[in-house]
């Protein structure tokens, strides 16, 4: 049991260090060039599952760990929109 908690916390930081970077990255600078959308999308859908996955199991590391990450898909997701649009109105 000791094994599967340590495996399941350090995929969670690695969910958590793996977004965190790109978020920070679209915040400071705005660019979203680089972002596929339907990847970004999928990612988030993933997450807001996990989510209620984790909530039904009563594994709270999966729900806070994807709640992290969904903030993160919906940061990246609205800057992204924002981007896109004044791109496309030019």
């Amino acid at each position: 049991m000791l094994l599967l908690n340590i495996i399941g916390y350090s995929a969670s930081l690695c969910m958590i260090f793996g977004y965190l970077p790109q978020a920070i990255a679209t915040i400071r600078t705005r660019n979203t060039d680089g972002i596929a959308m339907p990847t970004f999308c999928m990612l988030g859908l993933g997450s807001i599952l996990f989510v209620i996955q984790g909530i039904m199991l009563e594994n709270w590391p999966l729900v806070i760990t994807n709640v992290i990450t969904t903030i993160c898909s919906a940061i990246i997701f609205a800057i992204k929109i924002v981007n896109d649009s004044r791109k496309n109105k030019r």
